[in-house]
C-alpha cells in the first residue's frame, strides 16, 4: 500500500509541472500598471506564469515581425492585432479587445492643468510631452486633441519613444504638461499626483486596445488561458481602477 501511495504522490509530481505554462507577453506601455497587478492573479487562478514585456505597440509590431519569441500581445489599439493576424503572424479567431484606454492632459505640479483643457491654449509652457504618433496610439490620439483644438505645438513637443517615457518628461520636469494614460496617474478613480484634465472621448478616436495569441503561442495554453483570464471579473476590475472603460 505505501509503495501504491508512493507511486502516485510521484505521478502528481512529475504530471504538475507539464500542467503549469509559461507565456511570454508583449505588453503595450500604458497597460503597465494593471497587469503587474493582473499577472500574480492569473498565476494564482490557473497555475501559468505571465514573463511580461512593456514598450511601445510599434516597436513590437516590428519585432514580432523580426522573430521575437512572444506568444501574445497586448496592443495598445486594435489595427496592430489585425494586421498581424492578416500576416499570418497571429491566431484570428483568438483577438479579442480587453480595454479601452482614456487619455489625459497631465502635469506634474498641482494647479498647473485646469479641468477643461484651457491651458494648452493660453499657458506659458515651453515643453508638451507626446509619445511618438507613429509608434504609439496614445500618441496618436494627443496629436488629434492638438488638431482638433487648433493649437500649434510646433517647436515645443517633447516625443517619447512610448506612454512610459512621456509620463517621465512630465514627472521629471523636462516637460511642463503632456498626455499620458489615465492608468498612469489615476487609480481607484482619483488623481495620485500633480494635476489634470481628462479628455472627452469626442476629441479623439477611441483607444480600443485588442490582445491576440501569436503564432509562437498557438500551442501554448498559457497563451490562451490569459487572454480569456483578462476577460474575468477579477481582471476588468482592476482595469477599471485605472481608468480603462
Amino acid at each position: 500500500m505505501q509503495k501504491l501511495l508512493g507511486c502516485c504522490a510521484a505521478l502528481v509530481l512529475s504530471t504538475s509541472p507539464a500542467q503549469a505554462d509559461t507565456v511570454a507577453a508583449a505588453v503595450a506601455a500604458n497597460f503597465s500598471a494593471p497587469m503587474q497587478a493582473i499577472a500574480p492573479l492569473f498565476a494564482q487562478a490557473t497555475g501559468h506564469e505571465a514573463q511580461l514585456s512593456f514598450g511601445a505597440t510599434g516597436k513590437f509590431y516590428a519585432q514580432i515581425n523580426n522573430g521575437a519569441p512572444f506568444d501574445v500581445l497586448l496592443s495598445a489599439d486594435s489595427s496592430t492585432p489585425s494586421k498581424l493576424a492578416a500576416e499570418k503572424k497571429a491566431v484570428a479567431t483568438s483577438q479579442i479587445t480587453y480595454a479601452q484606454g482614456q487619455l489625459l492632459l497631465w502635469s506634474a505640479q498641482p494647479g498647473y492643468v485646469d479641468g477643461a483643457g484651457v491651458v494648452l491654449k493660453t499657458g506659458t509652457w515651453k515643453h508638451l510631452a507626446l509619445a511618438n504618433p507613429k509608434l504609439a496610439p496614445y500618441g496618436a490620439a494627443g496629436q488629434e486633441v492638438l488638431q482638433q483644438l487648433g493649437v500649434d505645438a510646433t517647436g515645443r513637443t517633447v516625443l517619447g519613444e512610448n506612454i512610459a517615457q512621456t509620463y517621465q518628461f512630465v514627472a521629471s520636469g523636462n516637460a511642463q504638461l503632456g498626455f499620458v494614460a489615465a492608468s498612469q496617474v489615476m487609480k481607484d478613480g482619483q488623481l495620485q499626483s500633480g494635476s489634470a484634465w481628462v479628455i472627452p472621448q469626442a476629441l479623439y478616436s477611441p483607444i480600443r486596445q485588442d490582445a491576440i495569441v501569436l503564432e509562437h503561442g498557438r500551442n501554448n495554453p498559457a497563451a490562451q488561458a490569459l487572454l480569456d483570464y483578462l476577460q474575468t471579473p477579477a481582471a476588468r476590475a482592476i482595469m477599471q481602477a485605472y481608468g480603462y472603460r
